[in-house]
């Protein structure tokens, strides 16, 4: 009976700990949209720009600049304006575009599923490069493959993005004529392209027209390789480091002393005890792409929210900015949730 008693109380207390835990996450999400909100909206009335005159025009009346001020709610104080701003937003109104005419929403939702398919392109790219570099780094640490690895992840650090897409323009369109250019098709495809998906990979290969297919790829794999190498150069930097923290400990030790070698170890034992930091390092290096690619897509044309939203900031279009801003930071903050909840279930050491 008291075993039974104190396996049920164990049982309870493990309950309510991870069911705090779990409260305590949600709690901190919570908090975080909210603080990601206040920001965009405090970052609103800071700008220097004002939504008025840019309605009512430089030469507007004062009847006519009070009765657009009424109309779009600033002579109202700023805590029922931020209660407005925020049953605007549950109902998906992010306000209208000046240079579009369009809801920002709208906007978004076309331009969205574009810096998505380049930001994922470049992620698998510098997940697969960045974890092999790591790796290959860790197997001989001080060896000739780990000065490798160190300096092209410092090169990516290093290197500016505009500045390494513009050369890689120069050099594989202008010269070598291996890459499409900017833009995501040829003007002889872009118009006849059904958008079921808004992916061009996927559309053009539903499509069925494979030579529309080819000429995507030749279009994405250039900005594809100038964002994933930034993306590498994080993967290979921290992955190096955890994979070299975690060598020196016993059980590895234990491991070199039964003879077993020095691959079957790196892979076998100490990389699958770094999925954690390598769940964590995927996660920030995805976020970052997605926020990161607004001089990528600027450079090739891409039409993402990245340069949407620098031909935002170009014409001050505030609506426009502020709803750019919200769905890079919610993606940022989802982001990094999916990876504190993955990392959660993966490795028993965090519970």
């Amino acid at each position: 009976m008291a075993v039974a008693e104190h396996s049920a109380g164990s049982s309870a207390r493990l309950f309510w700990r991870r069911s705090g835990g779990a409260l305590s996450a949600l709690l901190s999400l919570v908090v975080t949209l909210l603080g990601l909100l206040v920001f965009t909206f405090a970052l609103s009335h800071l700008s220097p720009v004002d939504p008025v005159l840019q309605i009512a025009g430089d030469h507007a009346s004062e009847s006519t600049y009070a009765q657009v001020r009424a109309s779009l709610g600033l002579d109202q104080p700023v805590p029922l304006q931020f209660w407005h701003y925020l049953e605007h937003l549950v109902r998906g109104d992010l306000g209208i575009s000046s240079i579009t005419n369009q809801p920002v929403a709208s906007d978004l939702l076309r331009t969205f599923p574009a810096t998505i398919e380049l930001a994922t392109c470049a992620m698998i790219f510098g997940a697969v490069f960045g974890i092999l570099l790591a790796l290959l780094a860790a197997w001989k640490p001080g060896s000739v493959l780990d000065n490798v690895a160190r300096m092209i992840s410092l090169l990516g650090y290093s290197v500016p993005v505009f500045w390494l897409g513009l050369l890689g323009l120069l050099l594989f369109y202008a010269v070598l004529h291996w890459s499409a250019g900017p833009g995501r098709l040829d003007d002889i495809w872009i118009y006849t392209l059904e958008p079921k998906t808004g992916l061009v990979l996927i559309d053009s290969w539903l499509s069925g027209d494979m030579e529309m297919f080819r000429n995507a790829i030749a279009h994405l794999w250039l900005p594809v390789v100038v964002l994933g190498l930034l993306s590498m150069a994080t993967i290979t930097r921290l992955l190096r480091a955890a994979l070299l923290e975690e060598s020196s400990k016993e059980y590895v030790t234990l491991a070199r002393a039964k003879g077993a070698s020095r691959g079957r170890i790196l892979l076998l034992h100490i990389f699958p005890n770094v999925r954690g930091t390598l769940i964590t390092v995927l996660a920030l290096s995805y976020a970052t792409l997605l926020e990161g690619s607004v001089l990528t897509e600027t450079v090739f044309a891409w039409p993402g929210v990245g340069r949407y939203m620098t031909t935002a900031l170009f014409a001050s279009d505030t609506p426009a900015i502020l709803g750019s801003t919200l769905l890079i930071g919610g993606c940022f903050i989802a982001i990094n949730a999916l990876a504190d909840a993955l990392t959660y279930l993966t490795d028993p050491r965090t519970r």
